[in-house]
């Protein structure tokens, strides 16, 4: 989350703020959070990830939304856009403008150096409060590092996955995310010229 944009206000308010909004934001214990714009590698990691969840679902009762299908964590009030999300079965919303998920399968965030921590930390306990939540998938944009979290009963197991072919397993909705895919048009810096960093 960005810089706060707003005093404390209720959930309500804040949905009817954003829904008039030219920009989006996230909302958490009162507060709106402005979100700050994608590079183009998080532009097209997002948009690959969504065209190949949304082809393998074809013909299935799913959906894949990219980028501004708002999720409410009920648990915690949290309200947040992650970059794709996925849902089979009957989707659930919040109210009747069918703006805001209740129950994502998937949940994939592509990480830049000003989220990370918190797309790692802070935002993925808010996430894991939803029952329905089963695979969170956490996409490195600029360098070769996907990292699988999957609920295995109460607990949360990370896989990460370095290589082209390596692949993701989505077994909550039977689906695949093969690495090498997801930066296909990334042009990542050579290993010897990436920073040191976690």
């Amino acid at each position: 989350m960005s810089s706060v944009a707003e005093p404390r206000i209720t959930p309500a308010e804040y949905l009817a703020r954003e829904r008039r909004a030219e920009y989006k934001s996230e909302y958490l214990n009162g507060r709106i959070y402005a979100m700050t714009g994608a590079s183009r590698a998080h532009n097209v990691i997002t948009v690959d990830a969504s065209r190949e969840l949304s082809t393998q679902l074809r013909g299935r009762p799913c959906e894949v939304y990219a980028a501004d299908m708002r999720v409410k964590v009920g648990a915690t009030g949290l309200y947040a856009y992650p970059d794709v999300v996925a849902v089979c079965g009957a989707p659930e919303f919040e109210d009747r403008h069918l703006d805001t998920l209740l129950n994502p399968a998937v949940m994939v965030e592509v990480l830049s150096p000003s989220t990370a921590g918190y797309d790692r930390g802070e935002k993925f306990a808010h996430y894991r409060r939803l029952a329905s939540l089963r695979d969170y998938v956490l996409v490195v944009q600029d360098r070769m590092r996907v990292e699988h979290y999957a609920r295995q009963g109460e607990r949360w197991v990370l896989t990460e996955l370095n290589e082209p072919e390596h692949v993701v397993m989505l077994e909550s909705i039977g689906c695949t995310l093969r690495v090498g895919d997801l930066y296909e048009r990334v042009e990542l810096p050579p290993p010897d010229e990436l920073p040191i960093r976690s």
